[in-house]
């Protein structure tokens, strides 16, 4: 196509839209809405820039219906949710934006193979994102005067109501202030819960290139802004693929009432003795504890989960609880194969830690050290050193482990920028390292703090792009207290833009080394501070984060004070396990203490490669596996 023709093809569908879609926006201005506030129109577009940086169109098509239900029916007027059934538009070009319908129905009359099919009396909520060049000088000005976040780099969302007439126009109106609340809370919960859904590659008809997913439903809780709450700060968001997951409402759910995930699935006590294959490994019965070898253990023949000593230790575990649990273990072992991280040539799977660090040349060496528990003897924090990062990263290769050096050629508009990582394959990449290197074992725990700060906190993101210090309060440390040479590569991923102060508070630090502080790179210093977070928080620096990493909070007495304080200040804070059971523990240990879980639990893309498995259950966990996040 010859150039002139191209840019003018390309204006004419910025301007008009192409593939699905109703076409260009209304003039519609939120400051028109009656009692809207300029603090409200912020928030939606807080919202808008939030779901927009997550980028949905990547993976979903128009005929990906997902239906929505937003607290109690009774919270909306005529009882009924305003729009239950939502699709987004604009991934195979054209308009980019999402549309509400008010029933499925709906939504399918009106999703056509290539365009949006105009149906007479159908009424929809849209939420268009255009460039600022293109929208109405209403809506520019309402940009200007609130200083509005944009959705990407030079767009806006433009939110209207839009009915199809029987003579096929459209007839646009406001929307109410009610569906904007509405909208609202739909914006922060999808763009928390979509990149969790699954592709169903076994349910896709062979020939179809569309994309299928699994069934899914999952709940999150939404924090309205202060000026959009009526009563409760929060509102239990519930999101189905496809629609027709909803949940029955019963008359004692809340505003915040969460209802649960997976049905009750064992339809009949059916007890078949199933042997563990574990090569000889001592294990745990689930119910007595009683230690068995592997081979001679047994484990249940719904989920294979669980691992028993007998049956009579299986039936009375069944009865007193399993029986709930069967349906959620049997959905995690078939998550197993989709969790293996494959593209790493070292071993995976480490039930027997020395021989695994043998079998790379590293055992009791370096920081590999508090990989296994030959040096428990030697105080957290306190092994020896030798000197130097090929020592500390126990005498890999010279291109086996990470030198410290920056990264070349990273440089956005100009200005330096931090590295964002979407996962191991990246960084290995980026630094040249041979997928033989089990460093990311232990980069996992940096890492992982790295990416709470730069892809699931927004507010420490911009931070670090202005150039600015984030404060970090580093729950429980333990064998982080010998890694600190592992964490000098946060610096370097920084790129020459931010600085992080992480403060480590835990028991586990030796009193010699509280108080003290180590700048471990130019961009990065630990503080150590030993005892109990809730006793010594008033004494630290305020953060902007809190970060608790393998915390086990289901087994820690003390954590109880530490959550009631994070409650209290309404930092974000999140919490890191090593299997989605222990997180579904810690879930409940949270919302017990009256924290809301705001970030759900999602699988870490920087967890550690290297797989283990509980005494007492098959369930794979990695360090930092899933990650879960209150008050963000």
């Amino acid at each position: 196509m010859d150039l002139h023709l191209k840019n003018l093809f390309g204006r004419f569908q910025e301007q008009f839209g192409s593939g699905p879609g109703l076409g260009p926006g209304s003039s519609t201005c939120l400051m028109k809405v009656e009692g809207v506030s300029p603090n409200f129109i912020k928030s939606i577009y807080k919202g808008s820039a939030a779901l927009y940086r997550t980028e949905p169109w990547k993976r979903l098509r128009p005929w990906h219906l997902f239906g929505i239900r937003v607290g109690k029916d009774s919270d909306w007027s005529g009882k009924k949710q305003p729009f239950p059934c939502v699709q987004f538009i604009g991934g195979d070009g054209g308009d980019v934006g999402f549309y509400m319908f008010r029933s499925e129905s709906d939504a399918k009359k009106m999703t056509g193979p290539r365009e949006t099919i105009r149906v007479p009396n159908v009424e929809l909520l849209r939420v268009s994102y255009e460039p600022e060049r293109l929208m109405f000088p209403s809506n520019k000005r309402m940009i200007k005067s609130l200083s509005l976040e944009a959705s990407g780099t030079d767009r806006f969302p433009v939110i209207d109501v839009a009915r199809c007439m029987s003579s096929g126009e459209l007839r646009f109106r406001n929307p109410t202030l009610e569906e904007l609340r509405f909208v609202y809370a739909f914006m922060r919960a999808i763009s928390l819960v979509h990149p969790l859904l699954q592709e169903d590659k076994d349910g896709a008809p062979k020939w179809s290139r569309m994309m299928y997913f699994e069934t899914f439903i999952e709940t999150v809780d939404v924090q309205w802004p202060p000026e959009m709450a009526k009563g409760h700060d929060l509102v239990a968001v519930t999101v189905s693929h496809p629609p027709g997951q909803a949940y029955e409402e019963k008359a004692s759910s809340t505003a915040s009432s969460t209802p649960t995930k997976y049905a009750e699935p064992p339809r009949e006590e059916v007890f078949v003795d199933v042997r563990v294959n574990s090569n000889g490994v001592l294990r745990q019965c689930t119910l007595c504890e009683k230690e068995v070898h592997g081979d001679q253990s047994q484990c249940c023949a719904q989920c294979r989960a669980v691992v028993y000593c007998s049956s009579l230790c299986q039936k009375q575990h069944w009865k007193e609880t399993h029986k709930s649990m069967c349906g959620l273990y049997k959905a995690m072992m078939e998550r197993e194969e989709e969790l293996a991280m494959k593209i790493f040539l070292f071993p995976c799977s480490a039930d027997q830690p020395c021989k695994w660090l043998e079998s790379l040349g590293i055992h009791q060496k370096g920081m590999w050290r508090r990989k296994c528990g030959c040096y428990a003897h030697c105080p957290l924090g306190l092994l020896p050193v030798k000197g130097g990062l090929w020592d500390s990263w126990g005498g890999l290769d010279d291109e086996e482990y990470p030198r410290d050096s920056p990264f070349h050629n990273h440089v956005r508009d100009g200005i330096p920028s931090p590295i964002l990582l979407s996962g191991w394959s990246e960084y290995y990449n980026l630094r040249l390292l041979p997928l033989s290197s089990p460093v990311a074992d232990i980069l996992s725990h940096p890492f992982t703090v790295y990416y709470i700060l730069t892809a699931l906190n927004i507010s420490s993101k911009n931070l670090l792009l202005k150039g600015k210090e984030v404060i970090i309060h580093y729950l429980g440390p333990q064998g982080e207290l010998d890694w600190m040479p592992a964490f000098a590569e946060i610096g370097h991923l920084l790129n020459g833009s931010g600085n992080i102060h992480i403060v480590m508070v835990g028991p586990e630090v030796p009193t010699n080394l509280s108080g003290t502080t180590s700048g471990i790179s130019s961009r990065v210093r630990v503080n150590l501070v030993r005892g109990n977070y809730q006793d010594e928080a008033t004494y630290l620096p305020s953060p902007h984060i809190i970060v608790a990493l393998n915390c086990g909070l289901e087994s820690y007495s003390a954590w109880g004070g530490a959550l009631e304080l994070i409650k209290s200040r309404g930092v974000p804070a999140f919490f890191t396990e090593q299997s989605e059971i222990l997180c579904a523990n810690a879930k409940q240990v949270l919302r017990g203490a009256g924290l809301h879980i705001t970030h759900p639990v999602t699988p870490n893309p920087f967890r550690s490669p290297v797989k283990t498995h509980c005494l007492s259950n098959n369930l794979p966990s990695y360090s930092n596996g899933f990650v879960l996040g209150v008050n963000t």
